[in-house]
């Protein structure tokens, strides 16, 4: 199911400046409704996905991991996508900006140094050209340290994960990291594999689950709402608390969509989600642009819930076509996901959904296989 939280990080970028920020008020409850969608709800996406990362790498154990296997697969199925989706779109800001056009949208690319050419492109120093493929930047960097993070979390995880929390969710210094939350994600995951959790021992609450969840997104919208955009320290730190606590939160209300007709077509388009996390931005940009050459202030709102809905239906199109002309390009611009056993997650039965006799129930997938998140 991570494409509904791929799906939630879009409405997170969508793009705005001060005049049409929520925090105004200009638009009542049309705007509490975008921070909680962009602010709280669908925050839970970055420490959610970091966090499916960790448990895939260590799925069958410590002393089954092959670093410098690990480290040659993720060049080809995350460095390579990430280098090639960056720097494809700084080349054309770079063009763009030579015609005089996307100044003010985006970094000024003609003028940079350097040094800030080099972070635009790789991401050394700070966030990427094309912004949320930092959450790749700092997944390899997770990768990197993944031995060193496997042994203090399999001999000392409590300790770990609690200096983990609190780097994440106190005001300290990022250090290495451009998003501090994906550490913490991540490591909960190989705390997950390594320890043997049952997560699915979780099933049994999935609603109640889901509900506390929901009903802490909203209390936080609220707050934000009510306080932002300059939060204070107390609020930013029930910020970050809210969106991990949207790792469990994500893993129940999964539960419940998976048992739905639109949950079990969702669960199976692989390399879509991927497909998207790593072209939406660019897109958004370009509507934000059209927008401010004829768009009206005034009705920003239409803006802002129509882009992202009009971002995935192209997405959506541009995905399938490239996968039928191109398939070869294709499976390199999605990590070669698609038909990967690799990335399968941990598997759950799904019972059959009302209605239906459990001996006609076949799943989403064909026989003698388990139905994966």
């Amino acid at each position: 199911m991570r494409i509904l939280l791929i799906s939630g990080i879009v409405f997170v970028h969508v793009p705005h400046d001060p005049q049409t920020s929520p925090f105004t008020g200009d638009n009542g409850f049309l705007d509490w409704i975008r921070v909680f969608l962009g602010d709280s709800l669908f925050r839970v996406g970055v420490p959610c996905l970091s966090a499916i990362s960790g448990y895939l790498l260590f799925r069958r154990g410590l002393d089954a991991f092959d670093y410098g296997k690990t480290i040659r697969s993720k060049a080809r199925t995350v460095l390579l996508p990430f280098l090639i989706w960056n720097l494809t779109f700084l080349l054309l800001v770079l063009v763009a900006q030579r015609s005089g056009i996307g100044f003010g949208y985006l970094p000024d690319t003609l003028n940079a140094t350097p040094r800030d050419l080099a972070t635009l492109a790789t991401a050394i120093e700070a966030a990427p050209i094309n912004i949320p493929l930092y959450f790749l930047r700092d997944l390899l960097l997770c990768i990197l340290l993944s031995p060193l993070l496997a042994v203090l979390i399999k001999r000392f995880p409590l300790v770990t994960l609690s200096l983990f929390l609190i780097y994440v969710v106190f005001p300290v210094p990022n250090g290495i990291f451009l998003k501090k939350s994906i550490l913490f994600g991540f490591s909960c995951g190989i705390y997950v594999s390594l320890h043997k959790v049952d997560v699915r021992a979780l099933d049994a609450f999935a609603g109640r689950i889901g509900a506390m969840f929901l009903a802490a997104a909203v209390i936080l919208a609220t707050l934000l709402y009510w306080t932002g955009p300059d939060y204070p320290v107390w609020v930013d730190i029930l910020r970050s608390l809210v969106a991990l606590c949207g790792i469990i939160g994500s893993w129940a209300i999964s539960l419940l969509l998976i048992r739905s007709s639109l949950g079990i077509r969702l669960s199976k388009l692989e390399g879509l989600s991927f497909w998207i996390f790593c072209a939406h931005y660019p897109l958004l940009i370009l509507f934000w642009m059209v927008w401010n050459r004829a768009g009206d202030a005034d009705f920003y709102p239409l803006f802002y819930f129509s882009a992202p809905i009009l971002a995935l239906v192209i997405l959506t199109v541009t995905h399938s076509a490239a996968r039928g002309l191109v398939p070869r390009l294709h499976a390199v611009l999605t990590g070669s996901r698609v038909g990967s056993k690799a990335t399968q997650t941990p598997a759950r039965t799904v019972s059959p959904p009302r209605g239906s006799a459990d001996k006609d129930w076949q799943g989403p997938y064909p026989a003698k296989k388990e139905i994966t998140r």
